[in-house]
């Protein structure tokens, strides 16, 4: 024979990585495997863009896996798979690293640092892991088109969202607003709420709270006569108190005049509050106390309610600024109505700061109460705090406006302080808060009734991780809103996986969805495409270069521009190559230098802003292709779009997953992709989120490197479902090595050995069906059961349900019970018809199960394809992953068959198990296994595989008996889990009407399936799932039971048995000193063994089944010592063999 199947020393997984990857490379495999299916249907895949200014971590091996399975899947299955990567480069993650390294703050850019310096950082830090991410992805053999990737800093890119925004522009769903929207002063940005909504963003906070007391100016009657009349208010953020310039009720809410004392002070007071709210706030043991008998200091402060009124009724009472700093000016001070109050917590009237609330501003402005603004020296009217996140400087304010308008004296002391800890650098969270020293100066003062500490879950930056503001910004947005109809639609009809996300966390979603604001206000980013002239009534969305190129002509020609500085360039418009849009830049500061004219001849600045992000890479399935500048009709026609499959981790669920369905719906009525995975996250072993400060993450690189990767993408698929988190240990990658591919390569291993001694190489003619014996048909009928399930797996988006049923079917069936039952078969002799059969059914399993885990083991699923395809050169393909997915052969598939083999095996694992109870040695023959049937059935199923059953635990013979012949005596368990649920009420009585069941009760409940009882007068229909259904042992026997299979187990060991099992126990004994010796497995050898009372006539009686199985020429018992005799430990004796070859 020519060629021989590839033997190996050693199983190292890590160097089969190497290996196979260096092949890929010299083969160019990856591009073969696109070539070979040009022109076939295309499967459409996206690739979200990960952001390479950081390293890649574990839980990016997972979603690359992933999006890495399904693409060589659907290859395999003949589609034509695209698969362009990109690199996402704009954004706040960019940024802050860059001022990180550079030691610089946002404020400065544009003075310590030139916004051209500072992108030009940008755009080299942006890049500056590409190397480890395309050394990850190669590594862990993720196929991914790295050569053209899109890269969204690109000018090409950039082309493309500004078409997008000028088509949503000119829909009317992109328009200038000025509200109260999120604010993160560390990263000194707007952001939108899909940001904020990103996982973890919103956490549980311990923080002051003021329940503060607004003396009122025009007290109702019963008000007055009992100390100051105060509303009461309460708030979690007392910062917010200097800028009050309104309380609200809730019209149809019931408010209570309560004369009492103010606890800190023992004050007199009248306290106006929600009725519902009483027993918060006075402790109603104090009832029936007398207001004239508190003493200041009393824990118990008496109380006396002497009012009533609806909210409706206190609209419009005056009452005095809390903290007078800042003269907001006419129509403060008054309660309004607003129907969002509610007395769920708090006093049942709320403070109303209009600049820090967008509930706060609405009903603000319904009820034309202004808000309290600061005029800063530029002549803009600011909130009292910057955007920095600290109360304005008094130098940076206009002065005449803080003479008139601003009590600077009392002011002075506060000006500068942060709001929050966190915005300050030089405080900590243990240093004393805004909040707390607001409420110390207001309770001497006998304006604060309680301060307390209060836990509320409060939103945080997605990219800084400290606190956001609620800030009054001037902002662009996509209008959403007016698209929410439809976008709900579409999602209806996308897939996925796990479809709860889909109604859930992002169906959810966009029931609740508000318009986008799409401004940041930062430098590195895409511009906003809006010039707009310095009154704001006329302005031009650019919709692509050429019609900026024209505009700027434009403003040339109207003497604006001293010239056209893309003309300059040499820039040409309409030509689409690198080369010609690498000669400008889309970027700041050059777009902002450019000024265009208006209609009405009037100069044009471009609006500051950048856009979110995030709209970046939900345009990434135009943008990656330039669309309509270039391929327009590839897309119009929908052959690159939409995506049939994405994947990327939960995090991106209102992130990535939203802005792809966004701008789909609202530009194209059409989903962005059909189908989407969403993975869950990795957590350390003990459910923890990995963080190098707590030094429990996990080098991906480390990992491939001592394990392959092979390993490592099946453990994380197979562990648990890709939505589910997974909780990562590196023991579970050791033991998939060891248990599925160890077994995996013992059986190659095994299957060559013995291949290459017979010469096998598949030349020959496939043995007729018919006459391939049981144990053929049967593996090869679960080969293509495995080959249909894990293609309706796959085809659903189910990988780890496709990866456990490969397991299971190399673990359970190739390895344990057909290699192993069939071992004798391929040992010796010529190769006879059986042998043949027996080589061509572990062939073709071998060679398909590389086919079906090719897609998440691609590594050694090539090297177990090239081992056996090379040699019998039954496929021509190169390499597994140019070869086809394999087919179902129906015709080949007998459940019959499959479902004895179940039995035969279930049996024998019962009877194993109860030898293991005993400490009874498989090598040890018994007598009897008894095993009651249910029905006629069973009894033929198990009676086809009864010699198998036997040979496989060493049972002399089995014995059939009636189920209900009153041989075994069972016991029945409810189980309460299952039951408690359908049955709560009587759930007690029926347990014991269950406990109660006769024998021939529980042999109809075993035969039927179901069974009727009746429980204080309602009846109870149990199933078999429901019980457990206990069959005790009886004296010399051993009873075990799984579901509808009971077997006993004659456990007496006779003399005769006794000799068997040493006979068999000594030919185990001699097989591994043969192996130690370095025997050939076809080595004749002869046996010499001292004399033993114990074992001689063991020998005698069994000397030709131990030559047979050990190859001896001679076995001789010895009276006299042996020389280089190896001493074998049996239980109760010792035995001195000689083995040496013939």
């Amino acid at each position: 024979m020519s060629k021989k199947f590839a033997e190996y020393s050693k199983f190292d997984l890590s160097n089969v990585n190497k290996e196979m990857l260096k092949k890929w490379q010299d083969g160019d495999v990856f591009h073969k495997s696109l070539e070979i299916r040009e022109g076939k249907p295309s499967f459409v895949f996206f690739e979200g863009p990960p952001s390479a200014n950081g390293m890649p971590g574990i839980h990016h091996v997972i979603a690359r896996s992933i999006k890495d399975i399904f693409c060589r899947y659907k290859t395999m299955k003949g589609f034509h798979v695209n698969r362009k990567a990109g690199w996402d480069t704009h954004g706040l993650p960019v940024e802050l690293g860059v001022e990180k390294s550079l030691g610089i703050t946002k404020e400065d850019i544009g003075k310590k640092i030139s916004v051209a310096e500072y992108n030009a950082a940008c755009r080299k830090d942006v890049m500056k892991f590409t190397k480890e991410w395309t050394d990850l992805t190669e590594k862990m053999g993720y196929w991914v088109d790295l050569e053209n990737p899109y890269i969204t800093y690109d000018n090409r890119y950039i082309e493309t969202l500004w078409y997008l925004l000028k088509e949503l522009y000119k829909k009317g769903l992109l328009y200038k607003g000025y509200t109260i929207q999120p604010y993160s002063p560390a990263a000194g940005t707007g952001l939108s709420t899909h940001e904020l909504n990103q996982p973890g963003c919103y956490r549980d906070v311990k923080d002051t709270t003021c329940t503060a007391q607004f003396r009122i100016l025009d007290p109702k009657p019963e008000m007055e006569g009992f100390g100051e009349p105060c509303f009461l208010a309460w708030t979690t953020t007392p910062w917010t108190l200097p800028s009050n310039t309104a309380l609200c009720v809730g019209p149809e809410i019931t408010y209570v005049a309560v004369q009492t004392y103010n606890p800190y002070t023992g004050v007199p007071m009248t306290a106006v509050v929600g009725k519902d709210r009483l027993d918060a706030y006075f402790n109603p043991k104090a009832a029936d106390l007398k207001l004239e008998d508190y003493k200041e200091g009393d824990k118990l402060v008496p109380f006396r309610v002497v009012g009533e009124w609806k909210g409706s009724e206190l609209a419009g009472m005056k009452y005095e600024q809390l903290i007078p700093w800042v003269n907001p000016g006419e129509g403060a001070f008054k309660v309004i109505t607003g129907d969002f109050v509610t007395t769920e917590d708090g006093t049942g009237i709320v403070h109303i700061a209009p600049t820090f609330g967008a509930d706060d501003n609405k009903v603000a402005k319904a009820n034309g109460v202004p808000a309290l603004m600061l005029k800063d020296k530029d002549g803009n009217m600011r909130p009292m705090v910057d955007m920095t996140g600290k109360f304005y400087k008094l130098e940076d304010l206009d002065i005449d406006y803080v003479r008139s308008s601003m009590n600077a004296a009392d002011y002075d002391a506060w000006q500068g302080r942060f709001v929050k800890n966190a915005y300050d650098p030089e405080l900590t969270d243990k240093d004393e808060t805004l909040d707390v020293s607001i409420c110390m100066m207001l309770k001497p003062q006998n304006r604060v009734f309680r301060i307390e500490k209060h836990v509320h879950n409060y939103p945080h930056c997605w990219r800084t991780d400290k606190p956001v503001l609620y800030y009054p910004l001037d902002s662009w947005f996509i209008r959403t809103t007016a698209c929410r109809e439809r976008m709900i639609e579409l999602n209806n009809t996308i897939n996925w996986k796990p479809q709860s996300t889909g109604t859930g966390r992002f169906g959810k979603w966009l029931e609740n969805l508000q318009d986008w604001n799409l401004s940041r206000s930062r430098y590195w980013g895409t511009p906003l495409p809006i010039w707009r002239t310095e009154d704001g009534k006329e302005e031009k969305c650019i919709g692509s270069v050429e019609e900026l190129y024209n505009e700027i002509e434009k403003a040339v020609a109207a003497g604006l521009m001293e010239s056209n500085p893309y003309k300059d360039k040499g820039f040409v418009p309409g030509e689409y190559n690198k080369e010609n849009y690498d000669k400008i830049d889309l970027h700041r500061p050059y777009v902002d230098d450019i000024t265009l004219v208006s209609e009405s001849g009037k100069p044009m600045k471009r609006e500051t802003d950048l856009i979110d992000v995030w709209f970046d890479s939900g345009a990434m399935p135009y943008a990656q292709i330039h669309y309509p500048f270039e391929n327009k009709e590839l897309l119009d026609n929908r052959t690159v779009y939409p995506a049939d499959f994405i994947a990327e981790g939960v995090d991106q669920t209102r992130g990535w997953f939203f802005t792809l369905h966004a701008i789909a719906t609202m530009i194209f009525d059409s989903v962005a992709y059909k189908a989407v995975v969403s993975n869950g996250l990795v957590l350390d072993k003990n459910g923890n989120k990995m963080s190098k400060r707590l030094g429990n993450a996990v080098d991906p690189f480390a990992t491939i490197e001592k394990y392959g990767s092979d390993p490592l993408r099946w453990y994380m698929i197979t562990n648990a479902s890709p939505w589910d988190n997974l909780k990562f240990d590196v023991e579970g990658v050791e033991e998939v090595r060891r248990k599925f591919f160890g077994t995996l390569y013992n059986t190659y291993s095994f299957f060559a050995l013995y291949a290459n001694v017979d010469g096998f190489d598949y030349s020959q003619a496939d043995v007729e069906w018919n006459k391939r014996p049981e144990i053929d048909r049967w593996i090869l009928s679960l080969l293509n059961t495995l080959v249909k399930d894990v293609d309706t797996y796959l085809e659903s988006y189910e990988p780890t349900r496709a990866g456990r049923a490969i397991s299971d079917f190399v673990n359970d069936n190739l390895s344990n019970w057909y290699v192993r039952l069939n071992r004798r078969r391929f040992w010796g002799g010529g190769l006879t018809e059986d042998k043949l059969s027996a080589y061509q059914t572990l062939y073709t399993c071998l060679e398909t199960v590389s086919k079906l885990m090719a897609p998440i083991a691609p590594f050694y699923a090539d090297q177990l394809y090239r081992d056996l395809v090379s040699v019998t050169g039954r496929e021509t393909a190169e390499s597994v992953h140019l070869a086809d997915f394999p087919v179902c052969n129906e015709e080949l598939i007998d459940k019959d068959l499959e479902e004895r083999m179940q039995m035969a095996q279930s049996i024998s694992s019962m009877v194993l198990a109860l030898r293991r109870k005993v400490n009874i040695k498989v090598r040890q023959p018994l007598q009897t296994l008894m095993v009651p049937v249910l029905d006629a059935h069973q009894q033929e199923s198990i009676d086809a595989v009864k010699a198998l059953i036997l040979n496989e635990v060493n049972v002399k013979e089995m014995k059939f008996v009636d189920n209900t012949a009153g041989i075994l005596v069972k016991k029945i368990k409810p189980d309460f889990k299952k039951l408690g649920p359908r049955y709560g009420k009587i759930m007690k009585a029926l347990a014991a009407a269950i406990q109660q069941m006769s024998q021939d009760d529980i042999n109809a409940f075993e035969k039927a399936g179901t069974f009727t009882l009746n429980v204080e007068g309602q009846e109870a229909v149990i199933e078999r799932a429901d019980v457990e259904i206990i069959s005790e042992d009886i004296p010399g026997w051993l009873v075990a039971n799984e579901g509808r299979l009971t077997v006993a187990l004659d456990i007496t060991v006779t003399e005769e048995l006794r000799k068997e099992g040493l006979a068999r126990e000594l030919v185990n004994r001699v097989q591994n000193i043969r192996k130690s010796s370095g025997f050939d497995i076809t080595d004749k050898v002869n046996i010499t063994i001292l004399s033993n009372e114990a074992m001689d006539a063991a020998v005698a009686e069994y000397k030709e089944y131990i030559s047979n199985q050990v190859l001896a020429a001679s076995i001789e018992i010895a009276d006299e010592a042996v020389s280089d005799a190896v001493e074998l430990d049996f239980e109760d004796f010792k035995l001195l063999v000689k083995v040496e070859k013939a």
